[in-house]
């Protein structure tokens, strides 16, 4: 089960999360939506969650596409969500 959704706000009030519908982020302000990621199979059905976008690695395989979207969100909560590195977008 996934945490409720987390929403880093940087010293500047740069806001950031992984998206999801919990919120009308739209009141928070102008929003700037990019892909963390890429969830896809290969030729042998086995999946993988790439996480290039963000500077990430390429995770799996995996047997099931919801095994890999799972390690995605959690890759991506421990490693770019919380990264203060990248909060200067």
């Amino acid at each position: 089960m996934r945490c409720p959704m987390q929403l880093v706000i940087s010293s500047t009030g740069n806001i950031r999360c992984l998206y999801d519908e919990t919120l009308d982020l739209h009141t928070l302000g102008k929003l700037s939506i990019s892909r963390g990621s890429h969830v896809e199979p290969n030729d042998d059905g086995q999946w993988f969650a790439d996480l290039a976008p963000v500077g990430g690695p390429r995770l799996g395989p995996f047997k099931n596409r919801s095994i890999a979207l799972s390690a995605e969100v959690s890759w991506l909560e421990e490693h770019w969500l919380s990264s203060s590195q990248r909060l200067a977008h």
